[in-house]
Formats: C-alpha cells, sequence, structure tokens
C-alpha cells in the first residue's frame, strides 16, 4: 500500500470491562467452532446506543445482551439459547439481533423478552446471521456469514424491505461480516472477514445491484470486522486481527490508526456519548469496551419507526 501521508496513530483508553459476577470460564458449542476448543468468558460484539446514552452489546457464546449505563456499569438485559452478534434499534425500546443460530431476533430491552422475527427464508435456515444496519427508508440490510470463507465463498447479503419482501443481493462473499451505508445511499459496504477486505456496491435506482468491488484490503490473521460510517463520509472498520481501527477517506485511504492495548480481538464500534462524537469499540476476548474522541461524530443510525 502506498501512502502519500502517513496515518495518524492513537490509542483507545479503556472505558469498561465486564464485572467478574458475569464471567465463568467454560467450553461451548461456539468456542469450540470459533476459538479452537478454548474455555471463554465472553466474547463481546454488536454495539449500539439507545436515546438515553445507555450501550447495548452482545456476548455471543453465552446467549446475553447486556446493558451498561454512561458511567460503566453493567446490567443483564436477557439471555437466551442462541448466539447474539449485531444489534440495532427497531423502536425506543426493541432490539433486533442477528442470532447466528436462530436467525433474526427482537429482544424487549425493558423486559428482556426474547421473539423470533425472521428465522428462515423460504423455509430454507440461514447459514448463520452476523450483522445488520438500517437506511432511511426502513429497509434491512443483513449479513449471512456461516463458517464460510475463501475455501467457500458463499456468505450471503440480504435486504429485508419494510413490506416483507426479501432479497438476496451477494451470494459468494468469503465471509460477510459488518454492514453500513454510505451517507447517501447509494453504496453499501460490507466486510468480507477471511478475505481481509471491504466490499464497496453500488445499489441501483431499481433495486438491483451492480459492480460489486473491493474497496479497502487489510493483512494480518483476522480481516476487517464491524463497520461504521461518520458524518464526514469517512468509513471506520475494525480489525479483529490486527487490533486495530482503520479510519478510511473516500480513497480507502488510512487517515487514522486506532490501536487497542488491552486484548487482541476488535471486533465492532459504534458511536455515542454526547454530540455522539466519541467511538465505542468492543475488545471481544478481554471484554473491554474502548473509546476514543472522535473529530467527527458518527453517521445517523436509522431506525424504521422513524420513516418518514
Amino acid at each position: 500500500m502506498f501512502l502519500l501521508h502517513p496515518p495518524e496513530v492513537r490509542t483507545l483508553d479503556v472505558f469498561t470491562t465486564l464485572p467478574a459476577r458475569f464471567r465463568q470460564r467454560q467450553r461451548t458449542v461456539w468456542s469450540d467452532a470459533n476459538m479452537g476448543g478454548r474455555e471463554v468468558d465472553c466474547f463481546l460484539e454488536g454495539p449500539v446506543f439507545d436515546g438515553a446514552g445507555n450501550l447495548y452489546v452482545t456476548d455471543i457464546p453465552f446467549g446475553r445482551v447486556f446493558r451498561i449505563d454512561p458511567q460503566g456499569g453493567w446490567e443483564l438485559v436477557a439471555q437466551w439459547d442462541g448466539e447474539p452478534n449485531g444489534m440495532k434499534f427497531l423502536n425506543a425500546t426493541e432490539l433486533l439481533v442477528t442470532d447466528y443460530r436462530n436467525g433474526l431476533m427482537v429482544v424487549d430491552s425493558r423486559s428482556g423478552a426474547v421473539r423470533p422475527y425472521l428465522g428462515r427464508r423460504n423455509t430454507e435456515s440461514f447459514k448463520g446471521l452476523n450483522d445488520l444496519t438500517f437506511d432511511s427508508q426502513g429497509n434491512l440490510y443483513f449479513t449471512d456469514q456461516g463458517q464460510t470463507g475463501l475455501h467457500d465463498p458463499t456468505g450471503r447479503v440480504y435486504r429485508l424491505s419494510p413490506g416483507g419482501r426479501l432479497d438476496l443481493l451477494l451470494a459468494n462473499v468469503p465471509s460477510p461480516n459488518g454492514i453500513v451505508l454510505s451517507l447517501d445511499e447509494k453504496f453499501l459496504f460490507v466486510a468480507a472477514t477471511r478475505g481481509n477486505c471491504v466490499w464497496r456496491m453500488p445499489l441501483l435506482a431499481d433495486g438491483g445491484v451492480s459492480k460489486a468491488g473491493q474497496f479497502f484490503t487489510s493483512y494480518g490473521p483476522s480481516g476487517p470486522d464491524g463497520l461504521a460510517m461518520d458524518s464526514a463520509g469517512q468509513l471506520l472498520v475494525a480489525n479483529p486481527g490486527l487490533a486495530y481501527v482503520w479510519v478510511l477517506n473516500h480513497r480507502a485511504e488510512p487517515v487514522q490508526v486506532l490501536r487497542a492495548e488491552t486484548g487482541a480481538s476488535l471486533t465492532n464500534l459504534a458511536f455515542g456519548g454526547p454530540e455522539r462524537q466519541t467511538l465505542y469499540c468492543t475488545e471481544s476476548t478481554s471484554g473491554t469496551v474502548l473509546r476514543a474522541e472522535m473529530g467527527h461524530p458518527g453517521a445517523k443510525v436509522h431506525r424504521p419507526d422513524q420513516v418518514v
């Protein structure tokens, strides 16, 4: 990679860590398949903020959703027989969750009640859902990753309309993971973790897709994971294998690199805090949430109940 200007390098600060009362190291079906059979006590993912400034995160191997208050205090919201990953709010109180085991699930952030939303497509089970995002019209885009990779580049990206129409947009991604739209919603960005890159896909006016291409190429043992967009149109990429967040300009050039000193699996990210100018990141293996003040606030995160 040739860069005219080297990126600014910064270190993320620790905001809060999963308390000991929620930890019990053990092997799970998920850790056997994804962590080499090691014992785990958590694996954090899916950060998203509510209107009161509380941060919600998932814990994949133990099927948990936690709420973290602005002071860093933790509360268990829900736990079920699933493997929850990405989350976005459907409305002021309900979270839509991509559950690797069960499909799309809804969690009531007040009561902790969990219910199915979409478990299968035409009676066929998903490979294993990972992440999701809404556009300003209420369309839901989500990734179906499963165990795909370069050996099996059949990961999928779907769009679910407010009316219930489910479109298959991509079916050839090596491990589709994080997903986010450009500010003008004309392009969809998808992290292809096992391809160690981020794809960029034009969305056509008729609802179709065209000319999907590779926007950014990373390196290391585990490629791009969670994605976010800021209000300046910069793409932020969580890169677990490097414990980096890449901040990319419109040419996919890194203008900043945010580093994690704690742990080595920086998986996902979301903007929060006053004016949504603070970036919060999940460091999954240590159960830590990191943060950094940014030069631009995060782009608006859409909710389908706010569609005009």
